[in-house]
């Protein structure tokens, strides 16, 4: 059934369940939605494409509803730093972002399994905790749940001094063979939060340049909690000069300092409209 939006329906296209870090369940996050009454969200769970289809499920049993996108938050990297790419609009069962999120995500968990029985096995103490389990509601382990060991028993003035020394490594994919994999599930792929900058690339007009031609997107998260008006301004610039799609997101994992946040719908108006969302 076609989706019609007012534009200043609230919408967010960027959230984060216990199917990956986020500290809300997919229905706690859906009912606060709900409840909030946004009118279209995207639970961008980090490399995991198939979730999507389950958190459809959910937001339709939702009353009021809310329409939920399909949608998920890729791991890969750029000139060494942290990179994540919103990939929109391809089939939860049947695509090409599933394989590689699949992998991306075994291999984060085998390495944060080593990196722990690296720090017991240097005489690193987590109490009676022999193995890592995941935080409550999650289905496989994530970063902080290391993180959370490391503080809970007293290590937190040696965090990155024991990250280090346990072989703990960020996964990720290159950035091209993850655009062409939405490409090839007719999804769209934008850069999140491109002004986010510390661990993550901090884009300006010359370094958009030189990715889209190693990797070309379709867009960018213009507004996202990081950035400020000025540099949401100039990206939203840069995308109507190179006809690019515009995203917006809270980020949201579920803390109360960065709960969901209502957009606008006519701020995405060109993104949602080509994922078959009109905005009028």
């Amino acid at each position: 059934m076609p989706i019609t939006l007012a534009p200043d329906a609230a919408i967010d296209l960027q959230m984060h369940s216990t199917f990956s870090d986020g500290i809300w369940t997919a229905d706690e996050l859906l009912d606060h939605v709900a409840g909030e009454s946004f009118s279209l969200i995207a639970v961008t769970d980090h490399d995991h494409p198939s979730a999507t289809g389950e958190l459809q499920r959910l937001a339709a049993e939702r009353q009021p509803g809310v329409h939920a996108l399909s949608a998920v938050e890729m791991s890969s990297r750029w000139n060494g730093k942290m990179l994540d790419l919103l990939c929109f609009g391809f089939d939860p069962a049947h695509n090409a972002l599933t394989p590689i999120g699949d992998s991306t995500r075994q291999r984060q968990i085998d390495n944060i399994r080593e990196a722990y029985d690296a720090l017991r096995h240097m005489g690193y103490r987590f109490g009676d905790q022999d193995e890592l389990v995941p935080r409550r509601g999650r289905p496989e382990l994530q970063f902080d749940d290391l993180l959370d060991a490391l503080l809970h028993n007293g290590y937190g003035d040696e965090l990155a001094q024991a990250l280090d020394k346990s072989g703990f490594a960020w996964i990720n994919v290159d950035p091209a063979e993850i655009v062409e994999a939405a490409h090839a599930s007719g999804a769209v792929c934008l850069i999140a939060h491109p002004g986010r900058g510390d661990w993550w690339p901090l884009f300006d007009t010359d370094e958009l340049d030189r990715f889209r031609k190693v990797a070309p997107v379709d867009g960018l998260e213009i507004y996202h909690p990081t950035h400020s008006p000025e540099s949401s301004a100039a990206y939203i610039a840069y995308a109507e000069r190179h006809n690019l799609l515009v995203s917006t997101g809270s980020d949201s994992h579920g803390k109360p300092s960065q709960w969901p946040i209502k957009y606008r719908a006519e701020t995405s108006r060109k993104l949602l409209e080509r994922l078959g969302v009109e905005v009028r």
